[in-house]
């Protein structure tokens, strides 16, 4: 072998470690990429009790409870599939019935979703991408280009 052809040889086993390595990685991580479930992406997935995911939709209208010793409990929906979701701390002061959030936690047996975050949107116009996405996919969607405003919908304006 001449010292070009060595050379080359060793350029190709490298990048064919790299090429390898990478693939592992992207293998590893396929599920963990998404930034959040939808309702209904766990029930179309059935996604493992006691696998820690996040969860992504609107505070369904009239489900939020507050009870003694800081648990609250409230329902995420995309429109077509809720889910119970319960939480022990202080929640945002943005969270509000009709509001996009994302809770991370971990499912349970029961289909019910005991979240240790929960992160709400951070203005009155915003929401997330994926959650538009999924009431568009449901044909709940509200926003641009439909008949009725999301605020007007969602009742947003209703909140002080």
């Amino acid at each position: 072998m001449t010292r070009k052809q060595r050379r080359a040889a060793f350029i190709a086993v490298g990048l064919a470690i790299l090429a390898l390595a990478v693939g592992l990685v992207l293998y590893a991580v396929r599920d963990n990429i998404v930034f959040f479930y939808s309702p209904s992406d766990v029930a179309e997935r059935e996604i493992a009790p006691g696998q820690r995911i996040r969860l992504g939709g609107l505070v369904e209208m009239g489900s939020v409870e507050t009870l003694p010793g800081g648990e609250a409990r409230f329902r995420v929906t995309d429109m077509v599939e809720t889910i119970a979701v319960s939480y022990r701390g202080i929640l945002p002061d943005l969270f509000r019935e009709g509001q996009g959030v994302v809770a991370e936690g971990v499912l349970q047996d029961d289909g019910h979703f005991a979240a240790d975050t929960v992160l709400a949107k951070h203005d009155e116009t915003y929401m997330p991408p994926e959650v538009i996405d999924a009431l568009k996919r449901s044909g709940n969607w509200q926003g641009e280009g439909a008949e009725a405003s999301h605020a007007e919908t969602y009742g947003q304006g209703a909140y002080p």
